[in-house]
């Protein structure tokens, strides 16, 4: 597959410079995933000093990371979101960082929108420390099921489907990219968030707010017609005035390989928690 595809890459890049704009009022997602990634950090039983956050949105994480003293450069695939944060402006697949250049790296609302995920999971286990820690959180497989079926109607009624909602990772899939990039003890777990709606096009707002939508590629795009349209905005109302619509919130662990971590168990035995996976030696 091409590095530009699926999703075009300029467009995502506009679309974050938009939602720079707009991001206040709809940037709850991104602070439950980066609050969590904070209460996982405190679990774990060393310190570190070097910090990358990737996909820094408005730099709420990379702002709760630094009043920790740590030393954190902040990158994004948007320029306007990079600016703002005095950080690096890069694709995930594409990073400019040296080799063991971090302690830690985190991501919170990024990597599910990444045309080279696998590459970019391996470049951030190079960008790691020997027994350095990524933290990683986006939305799933499970993820806008009200706005999926939405869209199957608005097909239905227009004569044809066209792909609008992007492909979702789900737990299994990213514990084995996780493998597959080399890192060590991996743990992936899913966070379930429900979000209530009174309106169909209040949801296609805040998604566009946040930079979340559309941005696969060109020939793949189709837009709603005016009946589509009308029957998506009908089949997502529950006729109770607010409609439910869930997110099903991904979050990754792994290690990058050091000669004094545990060895892991066999695929399918492990029984050791999160809590225990974040604890590692000092």
């Amino acid at each position: 597959m091409s590095q530009d595809a699926p999703f075009d890459r300029r467009l995502r890049r506009l679309r974050r410079d938009r939602a720079a704009r707009h991001f206040a009022g709809a940037e709850y997602l991104h602070r439950v995933m980066a609050d969590e990634l904070i209460e996982r950090l405190d679990l774990v039983t060393r310190d570190f000093r070097r910090v990358l956050d990737l996909g820094c949105a408005d730099g709420y994480l990379t702002r709760r990371l630094r009043e920790r003293g740590l030393d954190v450069t902040a990158c994004d695939a948007g320029a306007a979101f990079a600016r703002a944060a005095v950080g690096v402006q890069a694709d995930e697949d594409r990073l400019p960082f040296a080799d063991a250049s971090f302690d830690l790296i985190v991501s919170a609302g990024a990597l599910d929108a990444v045309n080279d995920l696998p590459g970019a999971l391996v470049l951030i286990r190079r960008a790691l420390r020997p027994d350095g820690l990524f933290l990683g959180a986006f939305a799933g497989a499970g993820s806008l099921v009200r706005l999926k079926r939405a869209m199957l109607a608005a097909d239905s009624v227009d004569g044809g489907a066209s792909p609008r909602i992007h492909p979702q990772i789900d737990v299994r899939g990213a514990g084995d990219l996780l493998v597959r990039a080399g890192f060590a003890l991996p743990v992936v777990d899913a966070q379930p968030v429900e979000v209530r709606f009174s309106a169909l096009l209040d949801l296609v707002r805040d998604l566009r707010a946040m930079g979340a939508t559309n941005i696969l590629a060109e020939r793949s795009r189709r837009p709603l017609g005016r009946h589509g349209l009308a029957a998506a905005i009908a089949d997502f109302e529950d006729g109770e005035g607010r409609t439910t619509e869930r997110f099903e919130i991904l979050h990754l662990l792994g290690w990058a390989p050091s000669l004094d971590q545990p060895k892991p168990a066999r695929r399918g035995s492990g029984t050791v928690s999160l809590a225990q996976a974040l604890k590692r030696p000092s």
